[in-house]
């Protein structure tokens, strides 16, 4: 037998050293574990555009108005008999309230502008937190503003409150580790019919999560990331290094059958299957540096927390998992459920594994029905991208949580009571050229009330040093509407120019309304760099990976159909009709921009995880018969069954997400699981093999001056350096046999 390559050699010796390469992940966890306690950071996201209006409007107040930079609650208190009979009732509240720990101070809603309702039955108060970041405010602290809420409410008399830190503390913890791990064990049982060979790839992802989980504090110290990056990135790291094991464990098996020992089926696996591991995961990396052409540090911060999963994921894979094989190799089979007969693996003539019949019977249909299998495929897919035509951008807020949450009854109760544009003021920022300088504020808020689209604006407000205002615009529309949308570009092009003209005054149009309108134009313009990037970055890898520049744009192609798909998919069921009840979506909900660039550079890394697997084995076959039709047969019947688990398990895995009540994470969980739902099947099972039955010999073509720049990875391996040597005859029998002839 030959020397294996790097990934057999790096087997071998993870192999001989189990015992060390174990204790060594066990060190990795703890030194993890106790830089992170010591040096880990907090979640920090900042979801404005960089350099936008309305990211200068928050710095300057920010700067200028450091009393109005803490997090709010809204206090809103309808009465039925009007405000004014339970007026005791209502300071008392707010004073238990301004009591509650991290509460820095409390407005008074009776004095304050616009605190109650034209018709006098409702008022709301704002209490400023001392922390910046809602992520910084306790749940328990905040639930004990909900407590003291719930005890003032009565009949008659209505409490809710409203705000970000309030909206995390009633969405609880985030994330679904525990199901997505259990079904993947009941599929991964249901595949290889054993605990052993179940139980590895749920170990080996398992010792990948921790210590990429503990390691995710280390990286928040020097990156924002979102609170939801985690969840991500756990979802990625279950589901790739289940998948990843699975298709190791796989091929380790047929090695096994073909008659190798533990060890060398063990380097034998890593140096072919190993090989397509370490390259899928680079698609995944590759899709993930992408988010870095956003411009935005959140998109950054939860692409870094991603990419470290999958690393250590993948190091797992290529040392921790052979490790493991040197303990369990030898009973990979062992402990096996009574689930029927299955098919022995066979050695079929040139050392590989004799597929299924049923794979093969489905290879073979497709084969024959190549031109009408080709064409429902591409029809399936963009009758699933079609409601992306129709989608809504923006950020889901208040008006789209839960009917029985705080957030949303507080939302409904202002809209009811104040109007629609209520829930989404605007908030202008305006440096005066002077020092007290107020001259043309008047004139300013004279013009912006005189603005059609504009309810109501507050009368400006001074910092100390009188050099900056607050003006505060109510819209007549929600923050959803598209109107509210066009009212903020109307003040910004239009009234505040005129307004200010020849006053020195600069005034910027900032608020939780603008910035999700400047976050989302932002994105838009950014998102085909985002595109562009990631699949030429792909297409390179492709073609170094299987010399073939049929096969690079095919793959390019089909994911983003696939990647369309799932759009399609996550837009039909945010218009709330009966798909999206399913989920808990009861109310047409707009989506938010950075959830399509987010779920590209994922679903384009995993959709080329699929590729890698099928298309290696394909050109596997190629190598060994230079027969086209039996080398694509061969490839889709002899990856089908784990294409499937492993698509399974990750629709698992983020299908578990679906339920969370963290909008963000509902619609990636359920985009996802559609993606790779299609994508194993339709793209995969369907698409891809009768494109390729069409192209015939083209899909290994590459110019020879393209073949001669690229790097040759060899993703495939060289399975025939690991068949087993037959055994030289007998002298005897050799003579014997000589003497007949």
């Amino acid at each position: 037998m030959n020397d294996a390559g790097p990934l057999g050699r790096l087997a071998r010796l993870a192999y001989r050293n189990r015992g060390r390469t174990v204790l060594a992940w066990l060190a990795a966890l703890m030194l993890a574990a106790g830089l992170s306690a010591a040096f880990g950071g907090d979640y920090a996201a900042d979801y404005s555009a960089p350099g936008s209006d309305s990211s200068a409007a928050e710095q300057l107040l920010r700067e200028r108005f450091p009393a109005q930079s803490g997090e709010v609650v809204d206090v809103v208190v309808r009465v039925d008999g009007g405000v004014a009979t339970a007026q005791g009732d209502v300071r008392a509240l707010l004073d238990e309230l301004s009591a509650a720990p991290h509460v820095a101070g409390v407005d008074d809603p009776f004095t304050a502008p616009g605190g109650i309702s034209p018709d006098g039955g409702t008022l709301v108060a704002h209490l400023r937190l001392d922390v910046t970041n809602p992520n910084d405010m306790p749940h328990a602290d905040t639930h004990r503003l909900l407590e003291i809420a719930d005890a003032a409410d009565r009949p008659g008399l209505d409490v809710a409150l409203g705000g970000q830190a309030v909206a995390l503390a009633e969405q609880g913890e985030i994330g679904s580790e525990g199901i997505g791990l259990l079904a993947a064990a009941v599929i991964l049982l249901l595949t290889f019919g054993s605990v052993v060979a179940a139980g590895l790839p749920i170990l080996t992802a398992v010792a990948g999560l921790a210590v990429s989980g503990t390691l995710t504090g280390l990286a928040l110290r020097f990156v924002d990331a979102p609170d939801w990056s985690t969840a991500l990135a756990t979802m990625m790291g279950i589901g790739i290094g289940i998948d990843y094991v699975l298709l190791m464990v796989t091929r380790f098996r047929e090695w096994r059958a073909a008659g190798l020992d533990p060890e060398a089926a063990t380097v034998a696996t890593l140096d072919t299957a190993g090989r397509a591991v370490m390259v899928a995961g680079g698609t995944v990396v590759v899709s993930m540096l992408g988010l870095f052409a956003m411009g935005l540090s959140f998109m950054r911060g939860a692409a870094v927390v991603t990419i470290l999963g999958v690393f250590v994921v993948m190091a797992a894979s290529g040392t921790l998992f052979p490790a493991l094989l040197g303990y369990l190799g030898r009973h990979v089979d062992r402990l096996r459920l009574p689930l029927g007969r299955r098919r022995a693996a066979e050695v079929a003539v040139g050392g590989h594994i004799e597929p299924s019949r049923r794979w093969l019977a489905w290879s073979r249909f497709v084969q024959r029905h190549r031109v009408v299998s080709a064409l429902a495929g591409v029809a399936i897919l963009l009758a699933l991208a079609s409601p992306f035509l129709g989608v809504r951008y923006g950020f889901p807020d208040a008006g789209n949580d839960r009917v029985e949450t705080s957030t949303r009854q507080a939302y409904d109760l202002q809209a009811a009571a104040f109007g629609a544009g209520a829930n989404g003021p605007l908030v202008l920022a305006a440096e005066l050229s002077r020092p007290g300088d107020v001259s043309a504020l008047d004139g300013l808020r004279a013009a912006l009330a005189a603005t059609p689209g504009v309810a109501m604006v507050t009368p400006p407000q001074l910092n100390p040093a009188g050099d900056t205002a607050v003006l505060t615009v109510q819209p007549q529309t929600g923050p959803q509407d598209k109107r509210t949308e066009d009212l903020v570009h109307r003040l910004r092009d239009e009234t505040i120019p005129a307004a200010t003209a020849g006053s020195g005054a600069t005034v910027r149009v900032g608020g939780v309304t603008a910035s999700s309108i400047d976050s989302t134009e932002n994105t838009a313009r950014r998102l085909p760099l985002l595109i562009a990037g990631v699949v030429l970055l792909s297409m390179v890898l492709l073609l170094a990976s299987f010399r073939s520049v049929a096969v690079a744009v095919k793959a390019a192609a089909m994911n983003l159909l696939s990647v369309a798909a799932a759009y399609g998919v996550v837009a039909y069921v945010l218009q709330g009709g009966w798909a999206g009840q399913l989920i808990g979506i009861d109310t047409e909900t707009p989506l938010p921009s950075f959830v399509p660039v987010l779920m590209f550079a994922v679903l384009f890394g995993l959709s080329m995880d699929y590729e890698v697997f099928l298309v290696s084995r394909m050109r596997e076959a190629w190598n060994r018969t230079r027969d086209n039709s039996r080398a694509i047969t061969e490839g889709l019947a002899g990856t089908g069954r784990v294409i499937t688990a492993a698509a399974a398990i990750m629709i698992a895995v983020f299908a578990a997400f679906v339920p969370s009540s963290n909008i963000v994470l509902k619609m990636i969980g359920i985009g996802m699981a559609a993606a790779i739902l299609v994508d194993a099947t339709v793209v995969r099972m369907l698409l891809v093999p009768s494109v390729m039955h069409l192209l015939g010999r083209a899909n290994w073509w590459m110019p020879r001056w393209l073949g001669r720049i690229l790097p040759e990875l060899h993703v495939e391996g060289q399975p025939e350096r690991h068949l087993p040597v037959p055994p030289e005859p007998e002298p005897e029998t050799a003579l014997a046999g000589a003497g007949s002839r």
